[in-house]
């Protein structure tokens, strides 16, 4: 009903430019048909915008703007029409001013949908400028300013700020992310789980209630786990991070931010096409709660996440057996998952990525992994291996990045891993925090006389 009015108004004008030259004389019935139908669909859509627009969702100014444009077109278009019945060459005057109206509604239209600089953005940095930058000392730093609100700027600005206000919501500023929306608080200070930020962020991204929504750039689970560990300690607007309780969660991620860098990445979805996964296996898994979605639009490769599912069991993993050529990502942190249940994880030889910290494997489980020959990440975090259990790995001819930090690997094995996996980040959490003339200072007693 928006885009209908704007093609045929501009396509009545471009006919009416056309007849000024006489081989074109028989699109003359064709302007007066394309006025009338732009008129009615303008005057539909003027109707359906207004209903819209009572809902407080842009801003208001904007939408005043955009409101007596659209009124404007819909009587020029009605104008236009009538005159061009009565007189046909007296009419083109009235139907260039229309065009100039469609295109400046159109445009508030669209600043209004994407934004201001809707023009101008894809030729700008701003999107760079949004990204979260290192953190020098993330122990000192704000935890709103520094880490959270670059997370809202990325990913939330875009629907929720001053000038489009998504459900009532703002997130750049503190008292409206606190006030919340029309459906009420988005956040509940200490209780994350009953906050309706992480539900919606937590749900499948084919959801609709999914946030951000499908089309737009996605939050990382770590950055998701920053936003829960900040409403789960209260939603502090300026504590630093060091005044703040840190579970042994989210120290790594925390580290993180201190050395942000561009790694080099590798292809970890196949190339090769696969068919279609059976339904019934999917369903299965669903009705287990086990969140399973494609890796990328129209592709057949999946994603097996267990982070909504409760008191996992290695029996649960059997679930995934007919996935094994569709199946590429499997995260299964965090749950109780013993080296039993490896046994049928390393059946499933598709896989890429595989997440397995925070689980109880031991040495002995990571041997049942050593068909997984496309293995290209794998997450240790938070396990009892040791070096000797990653040793075995050695065979694995794609694996480019293995993630150990708190692990039962001695300090002076570090070295040796090193070099046993030369094309492979071996990630120990160990990062180095440079130290700032700022950091520290020396107060000394007064000197008695």
């Amino acid at each position: 009903m928006v885009h209908l009015p704007i093609g045929i108004l501009l396509l009545a004008g471009f006919f009416r430019l056309l007849t000024t030259r006489e081989k074109f004389a028989s699109l003359r019935p064709a302007v007066g048909i394309s006025l009338l139908l732009g008129m009615l669909s303008a005057v539909v859509a003027g109707i359906s915008g207004f209903l819209l627009s009572r809902n407080d969702d842009y801003d208001f100014q904007l939408v005043t703007r955009h409101q007596w444009f659209g009124i404007s077109v819909a009587v020029i278009s009605l104008v236009a029409y009538l005159i061009h019945k009565k007189n046909y060459h007296s009419g083109k005057w009235i139907i260039l001013l229309m065009v100039i109206l469609v295109i400046i509604t159109g445009h508030l239209g669209g600043s209004l949908t994407h934004g201001t600089d809707y023009l101008t953005k894809a030729f700008s940095d701003n999107e760079i400028k949004a990204e979260q930058k290192p953190i020098p000392n993330v122990q000192e730093a704000v935890v709103y300013a520094d880490i959270i609100q670059p997370l809202f700027e990325s990913k939330c600005y875009t629907c929720h700020n001053a000038k489009k206000k998504k459900g009532g919501l703002r997130l750049d500023e503190p008292e409206f992310i606190l006030k919340g929306g029309k459906d009420g608080e988005v956040i509940k200070p200490g209780n994350p789980e009953q906050s309706d930020m992480i539900k919606r962020l937590m749900l499948p991204r084919s959801h609709e209630d999914h946030m951000p929504p499908k089309e737009k750039p996605q939050l990382k689970e770590s950055e998701i786990a920053l936003i829960h560990w900040w409403i789960s300690t209260g939603a502090s607007f300026d504590k630093k991070t060091k005044e703040l309780e840190q579970p042994e969660s989210i120290k790594p991620i925390l580290l993180d931010l201190q050395n942000i860098q561009e790694i080099k990445t590798f292809p970890d979805v196949p190339a090769i096409a696969v068919e279609k996964a059976n339904d019934d296996a999917i369903q299965k898994l669903k009705q287990r709660g086990v969140v399973i979605v494609p890796v990328a639009q129209n592709s057949n490769y999946l994603l097996a996440n267990f982070v909504t599912t409760d008191s996992v069991t290695d029996k649960d993993l059997d679930l995934l057996y007919p996935l094994k050529k569709q199946l590429v990502w499997l995260k299964l942190g965090g749950k109780k998952i013993t080296d039993e249940g490896l046994v049928m994880v390393g059946q499933l030889t598709s896989l890429t990525r595989l997440q397995l910290d925070n689980t109880l494997i031991t040495d002995k489980g990571l041997g049942s992994l050593l068909n997984l020959n496309n293995l290209q990440y794998l997450n240790l975090v938070a396990t009892n291996i040791s070096a000797k259990g990653v040793m075995q790995l050695k065979s694995l001819p794609q694996l480019r990045s293995v993630y150990l930090y708190k692990t039962g690997i001695a300090r002076t094995d570090w070295a040796t891993l090193k070099n046993a996996f030369p094309k492979t980040i071996i990630d120990s959490g160990g990062y180095n925090v440079p130290t700032l003339e700022s950091d520290t200072t020396i107060v000394r007693p007064p000197q008695k006389n």
